[in-house]
């Protein structure tokens, strides 16, 4: 069924925010996403014992008629994950306070959108990457008329796709892949001749999830 952008209690947006509303910071990390479902982690692949902690920020842009979420391309060179749509972020440094700090100075280095532009809303459930990472998703809301300066190095494009489009589950196709011999299960939503998948992708899928617990 396609999401609509006003159902039961009000706007897709508006349901989202006051389930985020509820949300907090994860209380451990690792143990979280560890054994959390929505990882990409293949049931067959043990799981790392200590894996490095990360967070991205998932940007809504909360355009009057249709809002948005603002993701990022990244660019052909780079050794890890060369040309995949992905959201700002990265693994935690020593300076970094707490994860929502983490996700707001890579969204800085990234995109260049500053930290005061940038309404933290809420946590979405940590993720477990194949590559080792446990990732804290940090909502957080835009205002438009913000401007941005993505990284040459790593930022090949900045754009930003409808948040019903990604929200709607009738968007989000299964797909099955081999990685070094176990079958890895992940998520796939196309849009306008893009393709997003893997981590970003099964985020979205669990944002969308938690509109299903707002009983509208």
């Amino acid at each position: 069924m396609a999401v609509s952008m006003n159902t039961g209690g009000g706007t897709l947006l508006a349901r989202l925010l006051g389930q985020l509303d509820q949300s907090g910071p994860p209380k451990d990390l690792a143990a979280e996403a560890r054994y959390g479902v929505h990882g990409d982690v293949p049931a067959s692949l043990q799981r790392p014992v200590k894996p490095r902690p990360a967070a991205v920020l998932i940007p809504i842009v909360a355009h009057e008629q249709e809002p948005t979420i603002l993701l990022t391309r990244r660019t052909d060179h780079l050794a890890d994950h060369p040309g995949q749509i992905c959201f700002p972020g990265g693994g935690c440094e020593v300076g970094d306070p707490d994860l929502e700090a983490t996700a707001l100075r890579e969204t800085r280095e990234e995109v260049g959108i500053d930290a005061d532009r940038i309404h933290i809303r809420g946590y979405l459930r940590p993720y477990m990457t194949i590559t080792g990472f446990a990732v804290a998703p940090v909502v957080g809301l835009l205002q438009p008329g913000f401007a941005v300066a993505p990284d040459p190095f790593e930022v090949a494009e900045v754009f930003e796709v409808p948040l019903a489009h990604l929200m709607d589950p009738a968007n989000h196709a299964q797909q099955q892949a081999d990685f070094r011999g176990h079958t890895l299960s992940y998520y796939q939503i196309d849009w306008r001749g893009y393709r997003v998948w893997g981590a970003t992708a099964a985020m979205l899928v669990g944002m969308s999830q938690i509109l299903e617990e707002d009983g509208t």
